[in-house]
């Protein structure tokens, strides 16, 4: 059977996140988990509105959304009242900040900070504060709790990684023939030489393994900080994010970098680009140089009022 739906209908159903199943009248209804985590009630709401409204199955997303095929385009209202009563919502599509994918960060045993409380924060203040900013193209956001990098980071627009600083003291250290630090660390950036460990901080990936692994206290401690990538991209055309020259200190610091890289992106970025050839065609330099300033804040208002990106057009 064709689809009968206009097709102004179905751009319109695009933007509440129904996408049309080809050739149908029906659409896959895209349910956003804030990052990928949903209570056991809210589990048992989907299933049922999969039963009642759509096909009675339920598919998972790379963006850690949910999706409810086989919605009926006469149902696709309902589907949305029945859903928001359990707390549940919608969309996740056009040139906008998409739904935030997290890992599962503390719960792991790698990892390094609360990412579901960083992600929730970033979901309210970015994905649903800035759902009326029309961006040049879709801005992807992802949090790692540690140089894993299970959530790759550095194929998002932005993606944020925790870092775990060592404190090295090599005032402290004996010598041990066996060294807890050297064995530990996974990347060999930790290693006796003539008696003597050495810790190349350039190899470090500041995964925190060794952290506390030296019986003399040379390694004691860490200081927490979060690495953030900018300009990564997967699909037809790959590109690897690249790192900003600093780490930062505080979920306040990097909360503002993630801000400051939405204005430049809607300011500077040409309409249909993605944010990794903004960055290529302004120059990383001159991209960090801003992310790490405030004066693009000073802007703020001025760009978010500004009619930038009316017409679309994907050139990506």
């Amino acid at each position: 059977m064709a689809c009968t739906i206009k097709p102004e209908d179905i751009k319109r159903v695009k933007a509440l996140g129904f996408l049309n199943n080809k050739g149908t009248d029906c659409f896959n209804g895209r349910i956003i988990t804030v990052n990928g985590k949903i209570t056991a009630k809210q589990n048992a709401a989907i299933a049922e509105a999969a039963e009642k409204f759509g096909s009675g199955t339920v598919v998972f997303t790379s963006r850690l959304t949910v999706e409810v095929p086989g919605v009926h385009y006469d149902n696709i209202e309902p589907f949305r009242a029945f859903l928001a009563q359990a707390g549940l919502e919608t969309g996740g599509t056009g040139s906008k900040v998409r739904p935030v994918v997290a890992c599962k960060g503390t719960t792991c045993q790698y990892g390094l900070h609360d990412t579901f409380g960083l992600s929730e924060e970033i979901h309210e203040r970015f994905y649903k504060g800035y759902a009326g900013v029309k961006l040049p193209h879709k801005f992807k956001i992802a949090v790692g709790g540690c140089p894993n990098n299970c959530v790759k980071p550095d194929l998002n627009d932005l993606g944020i990684i925790g870092q775990l600083i060592p404190n090295f003291d090599g005032d402290e250290c004996n010598g041990c023939k066996k060294c807890g630090v050297a064995e530990i660390c996974p990347i060999g950036a930790a290693v006796l030489e003539d008696g003597e460990l050495k810790l190349d901080a350039q190899a470090c990936n500041n995964c925190g393994r060794c952290v506390d692994q030296c019986h003399f206290d040379a390694m004691d401690g860490g200081t927490f900080a979060y690495k953030i990538y900018i300009g990564g991209r997967w699909g037809k055309s790959v590109a690897v994010g690249k790192a900003l020259g600093k780490l930062f200190a505080t979920k306040e610091e990097a909360l503002s970098v993630i801000e400051k890289a939405l204005l430049l992106y809607r300011e500077q970025g040409k309409t249909g680009e993605r944010f990794a050839t903004t960055i290529e065609r302004l120059g990383f330099e001159h991209v960090e140089r801003e992310l790490l300033s405030d004066e693009i804040l000073e802007r703020k208002q001025t760009i978010l009022d500004a009619q930038l990106h009316l017409v679309g057009g994907a050139t990506c």
